[in-house]
């Protein structure tokens, strides 16, 4: 998997430390803070720490940019809207960030509490869709983020089993939920036609996990230890249907 390409529509990167950082200057200075002189300093400093390691040096330029954007964010004229809650800024390379009841607000809620008993939460987990193949696949960090100019947030993922060359910047509203669970032969009760599945499709060229709704479901006789049962599905990507066992579909988590 590429990751897609950045583009100039986006603010620069930062890490999220870098822009808490920043947003911090920007109340204590105003546009003070265009000054190259304090742009430098900024600009050394954040390319100094350890959070920068294996990352690529900031300019002051980019800071300059960063505080100008603020300031016209700033100067643009006031509509009567209702507020929007500010959104809140999580470090997203911490575990602890995206524990269950992490949200960003003003945006969509990217994690949603899982029901059940309290020591379910260590084994809270995600995936993100890749927009290479449009398939879902487990995330093994998620590193950090940015705001699009249209408003939408972003979050680069690093997918489990995959190195840093596939890391890909996915939409959170769109594009990372919580980790679709396994059915049990004795839990597959809980499916029932028309429920959305993560689907285990193979073709001859590949093997995706992938979207796909419950059309109708044959029902087989079966104990705890064994499922029979055969749900016809139809995936979402291109609209074909193809009947599937237990061990080939995943459920979506209670909402």
């Amino acid at each position: 998997m590429a990751a897609p390409d950045d583009s100039s529509h986006y603010f620069t990167e930062f890490t999220l430390a870098e822009i808490v950082d920043m947003e911090n200057l920007y109340k204590e200075l105003g546009d003070q803070s265009l000054h190259k002189d304090f742009c430098q300093t900024v600009a050394s400093t954040f390319s100094c720490s350890v959070n920068r390691n294996g990352k690529s040096t900031v300019t002051w330029k980019q800071i300059q940019t960063w505080f100008q954007e603020k300031l016209k964010q700033k100067s643009q004229p006031k509509f009567k809207t209702l507020p929007s809650p500010p959104l809140q800024i999580h470090d997203l390379s911490n575990p602890s960030c995206y524990a269950a009841n992490a949200t960003f607000v003003g945006s969509s809620t990217f994690v949603q509490t899982r029901k059940g008993k309290a020591s379910d939460l260590a084994d809270l987990a995600f995936e993100a869709k890749s927009a290479r193949d449009n398939a879902w696949y487990d995330v093994s960090s998620f590193l950090t983020y940015r705001v699009l100019r249209t408003g939408e947030l972003e979050v680069r993922v690093r997918f489990s089993g995959f190195d840093n060359r596939h890391d890909e910047w996915v939409n959170v509203k769109t594009s990372v939920r919580e980790r679709s669970i396994p059915v049990e032969p004795s839990e597959c009760g809980r499916v029932n036609v028309g429920d959305l599945l993560l689907c285990f499709q193979e073709r001859e060229d590949q093997a995706l996990y992938c979207d796909g709704h419950v059309v109708n479901i044959k029902r087989g006789i079966h104990d705890h230890g064994r499922c029979n049962c055969v749900f016809l599905v139809r995936y979402d990507l291109d609209n074909t249907e193809e009947p599937l066992g237990l061990e080939r579909i995943c459920r979506r988590p209670d909402e």
